[in-house]
């Protein structure tokens, strides 16, 4: 940082110019055939990972015969619900589906202005904030092409905007690193939960019906009535949050009303509640809090004499892809009688409780935000976010009189 600031003392001490970006930079005006691309140089907004992670490859191909050129230095960002903060150097050049937003350097500001700076820019928190400020729709918000393009962002001297990004990149650098550690880790525990659990498939087998007292589901209070909502206190799950972990909140919820007046009913805590339905379905968590859910979800209340609720967790979420291939229709959606007849070990309760004794150690390592490397993570994002922020932060320069 200090290298920084003497930097900036030696080449702008009385502050630096900020635009609005559509002065330096613009949306791609090149096109390129789709019978061009591949897998690799195609990006629709499926291919950009949420958080600011980059690009995948594409597994389908546009449908359309011409598209949106993009160029090795492009920024290109997801246009489609933007808090999902979808961006991307671009670091080969391709073409984009309408839902991604290629911007490119104006020729006339390439002398003043890095591919890399803009970057940083344009996938700070701020700037995220000012695209949901400004997008049109509200189930599918995207962002206003127009009002991107007056966002303000610094222009400082060649020399300083290259010392940040290098600070930048060592941050990025380093949480790339600890992201592969732990996915290493997580691949580690992935694996000792499949030897464990399969170290008791000869114990004897029952139905995931059958260990439970109740099995249930929930409903959803009529949306736009705000005696359902408004002033509501009671957490209520949807499918989206059920997430192979433990559920300590939910982001709605509804009032007593609600509950009285329709068929969502309370869960006691340590349930197992699976999705039914939709992306989710088969994905499974526990609720550490009592609390409803939607009519997409299945809540087993497990019978504490049969079976340890964590073992039958670990299971369930070990066997993911099998109860999921079980789905109906066109969405793979399932019910309650395919969840109820999923048969499960059920070992002498010390033998679980031995297992899930291990899998919460292993759960702690890659899960647990309060130790070991997802805490080293979440700080080192928590600092990079930090020195971001400041390192993008300039005095405004004034117009000369």
């Amino acid at each position: 940082m200090s290298r920084i600031d003497d930097l900036i003392a030696k080449h702008c001490p009385d502050g630096v110019r900020h635009v609005a970006l559509s002065e330096v930079a613009e949306y791609s005006p090149t096109r390129v055939d789709a019978a061009d691309l591949d897998g690799t140089s195609f990006v629709g907004v499926d291919n950009l990972v949420a958080e600011k992670g980059g690009r995948i490859n594409a597994s389908y191909l546009p449908n359309t015969t011409r598209l949106t050129a993009y160029e090795s230095g492009d920024i290109l960002l997801g246009n489609i619900r933007p808090y999902l903060k979808k961006v991307w150097l671009a670091s080969n050049s391709g073409g984009c589906s309408g839902d991604v937003l290629a911007i490119r350097i104006k020729q006339a500001a390439q002398t003043s202005l890095t591919p890399e700076f803009l970057y940083y820019a344009l996938s700070s928190d701020g700037f995220f904030a000012y695209n949901m400020q400004h997008a049109k729709g509200a189930k599918m918000p995207r962002g206003n092409k127009a009002a991107i393009l007056n966002y303000v962002i610094p222009v400082p001297p060649l020399e300083v905007q290259r010392a940040i990004v290098e600070v930048l990149d060592t941050f990025s650098k380093l949480e790339a690193e600890l992201e592969a550690e732990l996915e290493a880790r997580k691949q580690q525990y992935e694996h000792y939960r499949t030897e464990l659990l399969a170290s008791v498939e000869s114990a004897e087998w029952s139905t995931l019906g059958a260990i439970s007292d109740r099995v249930s589901s929930g409903a959803t209070p009529k949306a736009g009535k705000r005696e359902f909502y408004e002033g509501g206190t009671i957490p209520w799950l949807r499918t989206g949050e059920v997430t192979f972990g433990e559920v300590w909140d939910t982001e709605v919820k509804i009032t007593e009303h609600a509950l009285e007046t329709t068929g969502v009913s309370w869960i006691k805590e340590n349930c197992v509640i699976i999705a039914i339905s939709g992306a989710t379905a088969a994905r499974s968590a526990i609720n550490k809090i009592p609390l409803t859910t939607n009519q997409h979800c299945c809540n087993l209340q497990i019978n504490e004499d049969r079976a340890d609720y964590r073992f039958v967790f670990y299971w369930v979420s070990s066997k993911y892809e099998e109860l999921k291939s079980r789905g109906r229709g066109a969405r793979a959606d399932l019910n309650a009688k395919l969840i109820k007849d999923f048969a499960i070990p059920v070992p002498p309760l010390d033998e679980q409780r031995r297992i899930v004794t291990i899998l919460d150690s292993f759960d702690s390592l890659v899960n647990d935000l309060s130790i070991g490397l997802p805490a080293e993570l979440a700080a080192r994002r928590q600092q990079y976010e930090y020195y971001r922020d400041k390192l993008l932060t300039f005095k405004e320069l004034k117009a000369a009189a």
